[in-house]
């Protein structure tokens, strides 16, 4: 966990807590800006203000990868060998299936390192400056140290800035501290520790400006910009293989050890022992090869998975890397960001008091639909209501607007949109309200003062009346005729709620409007109003259900404590009230943090080192981590968690790239969905394998039980392969359209490295082999005396059925079969296809030419069909041995 440290060491050159002519000074920063040569000089010292881009894996080195498997080896071999023993059928189709599946996985490998492409996207392509005393724009490249920048709202900073001149400049920093409303910035110092986003005297590459004006100087550019640091931080994590190609790995070695080794014993037998020609026994020793090696096994897992994606795709998630639907499956962690995943990001009211009552307001979102209530009942002819609300929509900058879809939207900062909102749900019309009073004069919002206001004239009488909004902090002081201690504590009981509390007040027939420094005293006090980011319903039923399923749900957030401890208990979560801070994680080492992931629900106030670490962590105490996230912070965290999930709607490009998923409708609940597909197409994918493996561990001991008593192979080697990828594709793939299992979300997460084939699943597969071997080879020695070719087509075909009567068995695992679901159309299907496909196997001339068959009698179909029957019955008995062991 050394890589995920965070730098705990003290900042080299904490900017934020230095004054800004300190600043200047050190980074010998004019005040009439940089001139020309001076610029160019620090160019050439600095280097261009860019993020360097990684060394890119050519194309074909990803596509040699896709051929570095055991199992590959193998094949690769057998055909090598049937070519040279001029056996060109054979190696043609060995070839063929290698190549399909290189092919395969080379179109669904993933791009993880877009996410950097991505964020260097975001740096801003031009940058307002002052140079030798005249504002200019440059190209941000261009950008050095101690330049002069300026900032204007809807601007994208383009270097890490040093702030030394803000007028109700905000900033939206989501995408890289994770606060969820714009960041009111300062040029005052702050403290040395204070964490990335309490630094309100920085502005950061690749944040927005969404309001105001300001002036920066340039403190660090490129790859030593916060931003940069991101980069780096993304471009050293690894991911992680998925449990299942981990699991499949382990297989393929250690079946590819067992199949040469036996594979060289039957040569070693047949050739030394039994006198056999060398020819015939490495024929013998190749189709005992491909027999044995399920090579439909990688063809039909990456068709189960694109099968998961579909079903995937249709609950809102989007998978952008295939191993991801089956890793889902084994999630025993959730973390997940607060803002729009578990709760709607859309700012909402949902409290207001006044001096004689207090209501709430209902609905939720920026739909102006709801009521304003009292103890329960709809607040009517209530003046004080009234008046509130109109301050809360006089004093407001925002819009409130129907889309073309029908759905609301605001523009202009959040608070004031939801402010907008109550006072419509309080039953304003803002036309009319706004032609009764226009605006005359405002002092807009600073984060210095605290406050906004307006002065509206009345166009009854000519007069004026001054309405004001700001922290309770800032205006209880100033109205008359209150106990501002008393309201000060109802504020901090609302502020406990995790509501964000906003005072409103107003002086009418002002003689002057209020002045900049100042709003002076005997305001008329006219309430309070409490906002929140409501949480999603659906939301709150998907966390409950996923620790019911035994996953621990966390969340990892930018904002401040309180309010995420607030909207955590609205989750179930956090009923301690226990949350840890960035800071906090700061103190801890790998062990203590480790032990602090597992036990705490909540984390708050987090930088993205602090994300990675806690993922790291969670992954060291054994748990398959899902991590949600929408901003750049998050992606280091996306790409090192075992499923990176990211928001489809409010994500950045380099969140979506990091991401092994993406959520189209940014809702928490559409990741439990996922969990349970990936839980249903793990299931089927185990299903699949406890079909293929005895299947071909049958054709196998066939031909061993051939060469053992010294007889004709009873089925050639271009056969077994026909049997591998008909049956695999066809018969195999029917698992993959299992519906979920019953109570598949009341199961605890399987772990990690829980074996993919139990020892019971690993004993019923030989039983299961065995009747296989019984129903082919018996019916071929039984047929033997009417020639080769009819003994060899009889034995085909009896596996075969024999396979189509286990598919039935398979469906429900070592369950039986009454107990689950009824075969879907996807079992008969199959089924029927097969029929079919054997049906021309054995009497369509261009095939008996190409495999070596002959037609056959009706009493040789009734005949492999009763072994197919048998096969079914014999192995369904077998079951309940297996289930007790």
């Amino acid at each position: 966990m050394d890589d995920a440290r965070p730098h705990s060491a003290p900042h080299p050159h904490p900017w934020h807590a230095r004054d800004p002519d300190e600043t200047a000074g050190h980074l010998d920063s004019p005040r009439h800006g940089l001139d020309s040569a001076e610029a160019a000089a620090r160019l050439d010292r600095h280097g261009p203000n860019r993020l360097t881009p990684p060394p890119k894996r050519p194309g074909w080195k990803r596509l040699l990868s896709q051929f570095d498997n055991a199992l590959i080896y193998v094949l690769l071999a057998a055909g090598a060998v049937a070519l040279a023993l001029g056996e060109t059928a054979d190696a043609a189709v060995i070839a063929g299936v290698v190549v399909i599946n290189a092919v395969i996985g080379y179109v669904q490998e993933g791009k993880a390192e877009q996410a950097l492409d991505a964020i260097r996207a975001m740096l801003s392509p031009q940058a307002a400056v002052l140079r030798g005393g005249r504002p200019c724009t440059i190209p941000a490249e261009e950008l050095v140290p101690g330049d002069r920048v300026l900032l204007a709202s809807g601007d994208r900073v383009p270097a890490d800035l040093r702030l030394v001149h803000a007028k109700g400049l905000r900033v939206q920093e989501a995408a890289l501290t994770g606060e969820s409303v714009p960041v009111s910035k300062t040029v005052a110092p702050v403290a040395p520790d204070a964490p990335l986003g309490d630094r309100t005297s920085m502005a950061f590459s690749g944040t927005l400006v969404t309001e105001g004006q300001g002036q920066g100087i340039v403190v660090a550019t490129g790859d030593h910009t916060e931003l940069g640091r991101v980069g780096r931080m993304l471009a050293k994590v690894e991911s992680l293989t998925t449990p299942l190609l981990a699991q499949m790995d382990r297989f393929g070695r250690l079946l590819t050890v067992a199949i040469l080794g036996v594979t060289v014993a039957v040569f070693a037998f047949g050739a030394l022992v039994q006198g056999e020609p060398w020819v015939d026994m490495v024929m013998a020793a190749v189709a005992l090869a491909v027999a044995a090696i399920p090579e439909g096994l990688p063809a039909v897992m990456t068709i189960t998975l694109a099968i998961g994606v579909t079903r995937m795709a249709r609950r809102n998630a989007i998978i952008r890397r295939l191993p991801a639907v089956e890793t889902l499956g084994s999630v025993g962690v959730i973390c997940s960001d607060k803002t729009g995943t578990l709760t709607r990001n859309e700012l909402t009211v949902q409290a207001a008091v006044t001096p004689a009552v207090s209501y709430e307001v209902e609905g939720i979102g920026y739909a102006p639909e709801g009521r304003v209530c009292s103890a329960g009942q709809p607040a009517e002819n209530d003046g004080a209501l009234t008046e509130l609300a109109r301050a809360a929509l006089l004093c407001n900058d925002a819009g409130l607007s129907r889309g073309e879809d029908g759905a609301w939207c605001v523009t202009g900062d959040p608070t004031d949109g939801a402010l907008l909102v109550f006072a419509r749900k309080a039953g304003l019309d803002p036309a009319r309200e706004t032609a009764a009073l226009p605006r005359h004069d405002t002092i807009p919002f600073e984060s210095e003062r605290g406050w906004m206001a307006v002065l509206q004239r009345v166009v009854a009488d000519g007069g004026g009346i001054l309405y004001v909004k700001g922290a309770p902090e800032r205006i209880l002081p100033h109205c008359s005729g209150i106990d501002p201690a008393a309201w000060a504590g109802r504020v901090e009981t609302m502020a406990a709620q995790g509501l964000r509390v906003l005072a409103l007040a107003r002086r009418t027939h002002p003689t002057c409007p209020a002045e900049a420094d100042g709003i002076g005293d005997g305001l008329e006090f006219l309430g309070l109003c409490g906002l929140i980011d409501p949480p999603r319903e659906e939301a709150r039923a998907a966390v409950a259900e996923c620790r019911r399923a035994g996953i621990a749900v966390k969340m990892i957030t930018g904002d401040h404590a309180a309010t995420a401890v607030a909207i955590a208990r609205r989750f179930g979560l956090a009923e301690d009230g226990r949350v840890l801070t960035g800071a906090d994680l700061d103190r801890l080492d790998d062990a203590g943090l480790q032990d602090a992931a597992l036990d705490t629900d909540v984390f708050a106030r987090t930088a993205p080192e602090h994300k990675l670490r806690l993922v790291t962590a969670l992954q060291a105490g054994g748990l398959t981590v899902a991590m949600t996230g929408d901003g750049v912070n998050d992606a280091p965290a996306l790409k090192r968690a075992d499923v990176g999930v990211s928001m489809g709607i409010m994500g950045t490009e380099a969140a979506k790239e990091a991401a092994d998923m993406v959520l189209a409708d940014d809702n928490f609940a559409s990741i439990a969905h996922a969990v349970e597909e990936g839980r249903t197409v793990y299931a089927n994918l185990r299903k699949t394998i406890l079909f293929l493996l005895p299947t071909n561990g049958g054709q196998a001991l066939v031909i061993l039980a051939a060469v053992l008593a010294g007889g004709t192979l009873p089925i050639t080697p271009v056969q077994i392969l026909w049997i591998n990828m008909v049956t695999a594709v066809t018969l195999g793939l029917a698992l993959a359209f299992e519906p979920a299992e019953p109570g598949i979300m009341a199961q605890p997460p399987r772990p990690p490295r829980e074996p993919i084939l139990p020892l019971p699943w690993a004993g019923y597969m030989a039983v299961v082999a065995g009747l296989l071997v019984a129903a082919s080879y018996g019916l071929f020695l039984y047929h033997q005396g009417e020639g080769a070719e009819v003994a060899r087509t009889v034995a085909v075909n009896a596996l075969v059925a024999g396979e189509i009567g286990f598919l039935f068995n398979a469906r429900t695992g070592l369950g039986p079969v009454w107990r689950g679901t009824r075969p879907g159309r996807a079992a008969w299907i199959s089924a029927g296809l097969i029929v079919g496909l054997q049906a021309a196997f054995t009497h369509a001339p261009p095939l008996q030419a190409l495999f070596g068959t002959t037609g056959l009698r009706a009493d040789d179909w009734l005949t492999t069909a009763a072994a197919g029957v048998a096969v079914f019955l014999l192995a369904e008995a077998a079951k309940p041995l297996f289930r007790r062991a």
